[in-house]
Order: structure tokens, then sequence, then C-alpha cells
């Protein structure tokens, strides 16, 4: 029995196989550091919904639209018990009538600041625009009837303007129509309370507006709008033709909703964009019209405006957005970075164990198992130090002090500093491809796959000649191979 151990202690196989369980033991602290790292990324985004419920969230701009209430009266037959006509009674009901611009021009400019709550940073933005445009000569006859034989009876209409979050409205909106100065006031009165826009707020027409609309004319508008948002500025596409230009310093935008921009010019100063949509290819006017009702259809409800005390969610009416995204997401990034952990423990165990190997100067499973924490903790201590410094930086420090770690405890573990410098730009290498990985993200496959395979490559023609059962046996005239600090010249 005691034999038997001995040739066991003394297997190449067995220690092949002990490392093998020692590597995915490490994946243990491995998943704790990207548990760690989850919970990290879910702070940043409670950080930024308790920005979004005390100061402002993303801004979803509908609107200017004009809203006309009228009365339609109707007379309808009165039946006594019977059944039999006695007479008439007279009916009536009250509805709104949506008239949308003919043409909407948004001009602005997006000036990025950043709010902190605790150690994180959520980008937000103040929009200084100017919305231009027109509404066409109002048509009495496209107001549909109701009930047969009524008539309608129209009352003095008014503009409406909405955003998913007034909080954000720098100052008081102004707009001059018909080059009447119109004041804004608060909510939108004849709207049922789970209207899309019963919390926006409304201008009445009054003086050259209102007598330009009385006499079937045009109405052009020019509206002034200072507001601050979250993250994602959003505008639905609400006239007939819709066009938009922004412009900002932030120089990491991204262009999403159902419309991309037209034309967009992004540099390290900056990006400029521009929108064009047309009503034809979008169902935006309807989606408006229907969340203005606030009744019927419980399905087409849900589908156009989500409620909470909180703030109104316009988010499915279709839109063109612009986000002001962050250039690098540390947790994102050493998300994407920890997945490689298994692989680099891998790696450097490998390399520890030809060093042992090829140099005959055994190693302790205990030495094995410190090289495999101190490449685990290099992914904690990258978090960390991201969180406080620029990525770059941060990943910089962290390869480093890992690096100098492994390249002093080799030199005493290998007794040669020249072999412990060897190992340490060994793993010095490892980092710099994992950098390459992560500052590449669309080429992180063929990148990470080119390294597994090149590692592989070099470990192949580093044994192609070693005897392996000779090894095993302890045969010293086995030849020597080519070892990880010279694999650059195989």
């Amino acid at each position: 029995m005691f034999q038997l151990l001995k040739a066991l202690q003394g297997s190449m196989l067995v220690k092949v196989a002990g490392l093998l369980l020692l590597t995915l033991l490490l994946c243990i602290p491995l998943a704790e550091i990207n548990a760690i790292n989850r919970e990290r990324g879910n702070s940043q985004r409670e950080a930024a919904a308790e920005l979004a419920a005390t100061y402002a969230g993303p801004q979803t701009v509908v609107g200017p639209l004009l809203l006309v209430p009228y009365v339609e009266r109707w007379m309808e037959p009165l039946r006594n018990a019977q059944g039999r006509v006695i007479g008439q009674e007279a009916r009536s009901k009250e509805m709104t009538h949506v008239v949308f611009p003919d043409k909407l021009h948004i001009e602005g400019s997006m000036a990025p600041h950043e709010r902190y709550r605790g150690i994180f940073r959520i980008p937000f933005y103040t929009l200084d625009a100017t919305l231009g445009g027109g509404f066409a000569p109002f048509d009495p006859k496209s107001v549909a009837h109701s009930e047969t034989d009524s008539r309608i009876e129209f009352k003095a209409p008014f503009v409406v303007f909405g955003t998913s979050d007034l909080r954000g409205i720098d100052g008081s909106p102004s707009i001059a129509m018909n080059g009447e100065a119109l004041r804004f006031r608060q909510r939108v009165p004849g709207l049922a309370d789970d209207a899309s826009l019963a919390d926006g707020i409304h201008a009445p027409l009054t003086g050259a507006a209102l007598a330009a609309w009385e006499a079937k004319a045009a109405l052009p508008f020019e509206m002034k709008l200072g507001l601050v948002g979250q993250d994602t500025l959003s505008m639905v596409p609400i006239a007939e033709e819709t066009t938009a230009h922004l412009r900002s310093p932030w120089a990491h935008p991204s262009f999403g909703g159902r419309f991309l921009a037209t034309q967009r010019e992004v540099t390290p100063q900056g990006f400029d964009a521009h929108w064009r949509v047309s009503s034809l290819v979008t169902s935006a006017r309807e989606q408006v019209r229907a969340g203005l009702s606030g009744r019927g259809d419980a399905a087409t409800a849900a589908a156009v405006v989500a409620t909470n005390h909180a703030q109104r969610n316009l988010g499915p009416l279709q839109t063109f957005d612009v986000s002001l995204a962050q250039p690098v997401n540390v947790y994102s990034m050493s998300t994407r970075a920890g997945k490689y952990g298994a692989l680099f423990i891998g790696l450097v165990i490998m390399a520890a164990f030809m060093f042992e190997l090829f140099r005959r100067q055994r190693m302790h499973p205990v030495q094995y198992g410190l090289v495999g924490l101190s490449i685990a903790l290099f992914f904690l201590l990258l978090l960390a130090l991201s969180e406080k410094l620029a990525f770059s930086l941060a990943y910089a420090s962290a390869a480093g002090a890992s690096v100098l770690l492994l390249g002093i405890y080799f030199s005493a573990v290998l007794q040669s500093w020249k072999r412990g410098a060897g190992f340490g730009a060994y793993v010095a290498v490892l980092y710099g491809a994992l950098y390459g990985l992560l500052a590449s993200e669309s080429n992180a496959l063929l990148l990470g796959a080119l390294l597994t395979f090149g590692m592989l490559t070099v470990l192949m023609l580093a044994t192609r000649k070693v005897d392996w059962y000779a090894l095993s046996a302890g045969n010293p005239r086995t030849p020597e191979p080519v070892l990880p600090e010279a694999a650059a010249s195989v």
C-alpha cells in the first residue's frame, strides 16, 4: 500500500488530474467575483432609477398638437313603456378632435452633464431646442359625426405639449402661434385621467392665433423648449413631415428607436445628426390619438401607454431616439473580462507545470493554488480600481501588480530571477491579449479563438519531442523541449 501511494504521488497523470481539479476549484472564487460585479452593476442601475425618481428620467417628447373640443348634439326618439314613440329627446356628448402639425422641425443642442449617486455617475443632458412648424387650415368636415343627423358645435382649441417627465422642463416653455404669444398651463382639460397626455401642459388659443383659427387660416408656430433628461431623448414624429437636427459635444451617442438618423456625423468633438420621417411610414399619430382617449380596448391602451404614479411612460410610441451612451461601462467590461478567468487560470497553471516538468523543480499544490488565486484576485482588483480610475488605467494597474507579484514569487520558487522574469513576461502577454479582446468588442470572438489556438500551438510545438512515458518514470535522458520563456523563438 505504501509503495502504491508513493507511485501515485510521483505519477504525472495524478499530478495533471490534481491540477485540473484545482483549476475547477478556483472557478469558485471567480464565480463569487462575478457575482460581486453583477451586484455592483445592479447598484448602478438602482442609482439611475433613484435619480430618475427624484430628478428626471429619460424623456419622450410629444407635440405640439391641437385639441379641438366640441359638442355633438342630436335628437333621439322618446319611447313609452310599450315601446311606442311619443316624442323626441335632445341628446349631446362632449368630444375632442386632434389636429396634428402639417410640418414639424426640431432644432436643438444637447449639453451633457453627470449626476452622482454614491460612487456612481449617471449621464444627463439639457436640451435647448426650438420646435417650429405649422398647422394646415382647419376643415370642420374632417370631424366625423358619430350620430345620424347630428350637428357639431366647436369650442376654442388649445395647444398641447407633453413629455414623459414634466419635472425635466427647464424654466417656462413659450410658444408663439401666428405671432401671438401663448401661455402654457398645467394638465390638459377634457382628457381622462389615464389618457397619455393628461399630465401634459396646454395653452388656449387667444388673440391673433384664435382669429386665424376661426378664419380657417394656416397657423405657423415656434416653440422654445428647455428640457433636462436622463440618458435618452425620444421624439415622436406626429407631423405630416417631421424633421430634426440635434448636435452635442458628447462623442459616444447611441441612435435607436423606430427610425434611425438619416445623416449623422460622430467625431471626438461630438455628434451632429439629422432625421426625416413622413407620416406615411409611421403609425405614431394613430397611437397618440388612441392614447388620448384613455378608454376603450384594454389591449390598445396597454400597447399605447403604460401608466404609473411616478411617471407616464410613452415608450411604446414609435419614436426616433438618441442616447448619451457611456463610452466604457466598467461593469460590463469587468463581466466580459471575467468570462476569460478560467481560461487564464488554466494557461498560467499550465505554464507553471511546464516549468516544473522540464526544469525538475517540483511545486507543491499549495503553490499552484496561490498562483491561481493571484489570477482570480486580478479580476477583483480590476473591478475595484475601475470604480475609481479610468478603465484603461485600472486595467494597467491591476495587471502590473499581478505580473510583479508572480514575477517575484516565481523568482523564489524557480530559484532564478531570469525564470521569474520570463514567467512574468508570459503573464504580461496574456494580460495584453485580454485587453485587446476587451478593446475590440466586435472582434472579441475571433481574437479569443486565435489566442486559445495560439497557446495550444505553442504548447504542442514545445513538447513535440517529449517522451511522456519516460518523463513520467523520471528518466533524466528525456529530450529537453522549448520552454515557455523561449516560446517566442518557436
